[in-house]
Formats: C-alpha cells, sequence, structure tokens
C-alpha cells in the first residue's frame, strides 16, 4: 500500500502551497529569504511529504484563496534611507510595510532585504544616487525589475532570479544614478548569513535528493524484517520451542 506522503504532487497543490506560503509572509510568519527559499522548494517538491514539510511550522488549515490586488493609499509616505557624504546601512530582522527610498549623495547606502519581513506583495524602491552608491541585496530567486536612469553611472542586477512561470516574490526598483551606481544583488554575490534559512535549505536538498528516497526504502526494510522475526518466533513457542 503506497505511503499517502509519496503519492506524487500536482501542479495545483504546489501552487496552493505557494499561496500559503506568500499569506504567511504577509502575516509577519517568514523573512524574504525564507520565503523565496520555500517557493523555489515548492515548485520543486514532487510529493506530498516534500510540500508538507515547507509548512509544518505554520498554521494548519484549508489552504487560503489568492489574494486580491493590492489597493495603493494615496499619500501614504516613503520610508527613506539617506546617505550624504556618509554611509547608511539597514539589515538584519526588520519589517517592509511601505514602499522604500534611498538617497546616496558622496557616500553610501546599503539594504539588505533578506532577513526583512515583507508584509507587502511587492517590495518597491525608488533609489537615487548622485557621485554616491546604493547597494540592495535580495535572496537569489526573487524577480528584479529594475528601470530608471544612469548618466555617467551604472545600474546594474547581479542576482539569479526564478525560472519562468513561478510566482516568486517581485522587487521593483527604480534608479536614478548621476555619476553613482545602483547596484542590486543576490546572496551569492553578498557576504553569506549565518542564519536558519541556510541550515534550512541544506535540510530540504538533503531530504529532496536520494537520502530521503534511501531512508525510506531501508525503513521499510527494517519494518519487513522485525515483522518476519516477530512471526518466527510466534511459530516458535507454538512448537514449544
Amino acid at each position: 500500500m503506497t505511503d499517502p506522503g509519496e503519492l506524487r504532487a500536482s501542479d495545483a497543490e504546489r501552487e496552493a502551497v505557494v499561496e500559503q506560503l506568500r499569506v504567511a509572509s504577509v502575516e509577519g510568519r517568514l523573512t524574504l529569504a525564507e520565503l523565496t527559499d520555500r517557493t523555489e522548494a515548492a515548485y520543486s517538491a514532487t510529493t506530498h511529504a516534500e510540500l508538507a514539510l515547507l509548512t509544518q511550522d505554520l498554521p494548519s488549515g484549508a489552504m487560503p484563496a489568492p489574494a486580491p490586488a493590492p489597493v495603493r493609499h494615496e499619500g501614504r509616505k516613503r520610508r527613506w534611507f539617506v546617505g550624504i557624504m556618509g554611509d547608511t546601512k539597514r539589515r538584519g530582522t526588520w519589517r517592509i510595510d511601505q514602499e522604500l527610498g534611498a538617497v546616496a549623495v558622496m557616500g553610501d547606502v546599503l539594504l539588505d532585504l533578506r532577513e526583512a519581513e515583507v508584509r507587502t506583495d511587492m517590495v518597491d524602491i525608488t533609489a537615487v544616487s548622485v557621485m554616491g552608491d546604493v547597494k540592495i541585496i535580495v535572496p537569489d530567486g526573487v524577480n528584479v525589475d529594475l528601470d530608471g536612469v544612469a548618466v555617467m553611472g551604472d545600474k546594474k542586477v547581479d542576482v539569479l532570479e526564478a525560472a519562468p512561470g513561478m510566482n516568486v516574490p517581485v522587487v521593483r526598483v527604480r534608479a536614478y544614478a548621476v555619476m553613482g551606481d545602483v547596484k542590486v544583488v543576490g546572496d551569492s554575490r553578498a557576504q553569506p548569513l549565518q542564519r536558519g534559512f541556510a541550515a534550512w535549505r541544506e535540510h530540504w536538498r538533503r531530504l529532496h535528493g536520494e537520502d530521503w528516497r534511501a531512508l525510506g526504502r531501508q525503513m521499510r526494510q527494517d519494518g519487513r524484517e522485525l515483522g518476519r522475526q516477530l512471526r518466527e518466533e510466534r511459530r516458535n513457542l507454538r512448537r514449544g520451542y
């Protein structure tokens, strides 16, 4: 009899888990890096057991319905990070529940989004660099939408993005660089974080690989051997051995 956890997952079931993860992120249960990691894992999952692993520490219940399009509130203030002939850095655990702005004038601004709790459907950033640098660090696997203007400067993205068709987090950046740089870089181009999601990713890869299947086969084989030994013991008892 097939173990229910070994049943093959459908596309609809994968999308339902991705939506559950997105809602959990908006509720503050997952950081941007955790959301990106688990979303990628959901699309690569092949069985129900692998999908269950992604949501085992989240509230149980029916999968949520897709959220309506976000409503833009007129007059809502943008949160600004400014570096004028100096440095401004925002990293670690913080909340993003509004649009962001970064201004570097002969200075540097660093925004590290990996450990941020993103309470919106999209991270929207306006970045202005005048003879300075704005650097935005994101998890590899997000989709980055970068537009704007660079005059005697540079604007670029160096992120390992997800495969087309995946419903992954989106970071939108409007860049205006004058003799300065605006850069969006991913994990692989930044100092690695010593945090739980990296260990969780490795744990997932081990379970998702051959080790998971080999462990399941070994457990079934051990169970059959134990059952054989018990039956042999019962026969011996009946024979009076």
